[in-house]
C-alpha cells in the first residue's frame, strides 16, 4: 500500500469518526446518553472534521498538485503529515471526554503550529508558475495563517472578560470565517482550477480573484455583527455579498468556454459529485444574499437549524462534494467500483435529505409553525446514510489495486 492510498484512507478515517460523533448527537436527542456530554461531543465533531478531514485532504491534494515530485517526496512531507494526524487523535479522544481543556488545548495548539510548517512548506516549496490555480493557494494558505490570530486572542479574551464577553465570541468567529471562507474555500477552488489543463481566461480570473478576495474580508463583518450593535457592519457585509455574487459571475465567465469539454472529461459518478458541489456553492450564495435583509440577518444565527444547515452546505456540500470530484477525477477514488457507487449514493442522499429537513424545519421555527412531526427520528435516520456511504467508501479505497 503506497503512501498516498495510505494518507487518503487515514483522512477518510477521520471523517468517519467525525460523521459518527455527529450521528451520537442526533441519537442523544432520541436516547439521552448519561456518560456522553453533547457539548463535548459537539468540540470534537466539529474539530474533526475540520482539521482531521477538510484540512488533512486538502494538504494530500495540495502536495499532489502543487508540489514538484522531486520535492514532495522529501522525508519532511510524510513526517508533518502524522504528526498533525497525532494532534487529530488526541483532539478525538481528549474533546469528548473533557470538552475545551487541557490535552485537548495542546492538542489543538499543536494542529496550528504544525499548520504553519506547512504554510512555509507550500509557499516556498510550490511551482512559482502564477497561473490561477496558483494563485489562489497563496491566497489561501495567508488566510489560513491569518484565521489563526483568532485562536490567539482566545486566552487573552477568557483572562480578561470571560468566555460570555463579545471579545471572545468575535475571536471564535474570526477563525472560522477566515477558515471556511478564505483557507478551504479558496484552497478548493485552487485544486478545482488545477483540473481544467486548458489556459484559464487571465482577464475573468484576475476580476474574480481580485473581488474574491474583497468579498473574504467583507463578509467577516457579519459574525461581528452578532456580537456589537452597529448598523454599519450590516452595511459592510451587503456589500461583500454582492461583491461575491460579482465574484462568482466572473467564476463562470471564466471555465463557460471549457464546461463542455469538461465535462466530457469526466464519469457519471464524477458529473454528481461535482454537479453537488456547484449546486451548494451557489446555493451559499444565494443565502448570503439573504442576509441583506435585516429580519433574515438576525434569525439565520438565531435559529440554530439555520446555522447547523449552512455549515454542512459548506462543509459536506461544496468543500467534501469538490475533494469528492477532484479525487474520484484524477482515479484516487475509484469511479467505477460499485461499492464506491453506492457508497456516494448513500453519502448524497443523507446530505440532501438532512439538509431539506434542517431548512424545513428552521423555517417552520421562522413562521412559528412548530416541530415537523417524527424530526428528530428522520433526522437520525438519514444521518446514518452518511456514515454508511463513508464506510463503503473506505472499503472501496481497502480494495483498490493501485492509487
Amino acid at each position: 500500500m503506497n503512501s498516498q492510498k495510505v494518507w487518503i484512507l487515514c483522512c477518510f478515517f477521520n471523517f468517519l469518526i467525525a460523521c459518527v460523533f455527529g450521528l451520537l448527537m442526533r441519537f442523544m436527542y432520541i436516547f439521552p446518553l448519561d456518560f456522553l456530554n453533547y457539548s463535548f461531543l459537539l468540540h470534537a465533531h466539529s474539530h474533526v472534521a475540520m482539521l482531521g478531514w477538510i484540512y488533512m485532504i486538502v494538504y494530500v491534494l495540495v502536495v499532489h498538485f502543487f508540489i514538484p515530485k522531486e520535492k514532495s517526496q522529501k522525508p519532511i512531507y510524510n513526517r508533518l503529515f502524522w504528526l498533525t494526524e497525532f494532534s487529530v487523535i488526541g483532539m478525538m479522544i481528549a474533546f469528548p471526554i473533557q470538552g475545551y481543556a487541557l490535552f485537548s488545548i495542546v492538542f489543538s495548539t499543536l494542529h496550528i503550529l504544525l499548520s504553519y510548517v506547512f504554510c512555509r512548506l507550500v509557499w516556498k516549496d510550490s511551482l512559482r508558475d502564477k497561473s490561477p490555480s496558483q494563485r489562489l493557494l497563496l491566497a489561501s494558505v495567508l488566510f489560513m495563517a491569518l484565521s489563526t490570530l483568532g485562536v490567539w486572542c482566545l486566552g487573552p479574551a477568557v483572562s480578561t472578560l470571560g468566555k460570555q464577553s463579545a471579545f471572545y465570541q468575535i475571536a471564535i468567529q474570526f477563525f472560522l470565517h477566515f477558515q471556511f471562507n478564505g483557507w478551504f474555500i479558496l484552497a478548493i477552488l485552487a485544486l478545482f482550477l488545477k483540473q481544467f489543463q486548458n489556459k484559464i481566461d487571465e482577464v475573468q480570473f484576475n476580476k474574480f480573484y481580485f473581488l474574491m478576495i474583497i468579498s473574504i474580508v467583507l463578509t467577516a463583518c457579519f459574525p461581528v455583527r452578532w456580537f456589537i450593535e452597529n448598523n454599519i457592519l450590516s452595511y459592510i457585509n451587503g456589500l461583500g455579498v454582492l461583491i461575491q455574487l460579482g465574484a462568482f459571475i466572473y467564476f463562470y465567465k471564466m471555465l463557460r468556454p471549457q464546461i463542455h469539454h469538461f465535462k466530457n472529461t469526466l464519469d457519471k459518478t464524477t458529473k454528481i459529485v461535482y454537479a453537488l458541489a456547484l449546486w451548494s456553492l451557489f446555493l451559499k450564495v444565494g443565502i448570503q444574499l439573504l442576509t441583506i435583509f435585516p429580519n433574515l440577518a438576525e434569525v439565520s444565527h438565531q435559529i440554530r437549524n439555520f446555522v447547523i444547515g449552512f455549515i454542512h452546505l459548506t462543509t459536506l456540500g461544496i468543500i467534501t462534494g469538490f475533494l469528492f470530484g477532484i479525487l474520484l477525477h484524477n482515479k484516487m477514488l475509484s469511479a467505477g467500483c460499485s461499492i464506491l457507487k453506492t457508497g456516494m449514493k448513500c453519502f448524497i442522499s443523507g446530505y440532501i435529505a438532512t439538509e431539506v429537513l434542517l431548512f424545513l424545519q428552521g423555517w417552520l421555527f421562522f413562521f412559528e409553525g412548530g416541530t415537523i412531526s417524527g424530526y428528530y427520528q428522520s433526522i437520525l435516520m438519514f444521518s446514518i446514510l452518511l456514515v454508511l456511504g463513508l464506510a463503503l467508501i473506505m472499503v472501496s479505497i481497502l480494495n483498490k489495486k493501485q492509487l
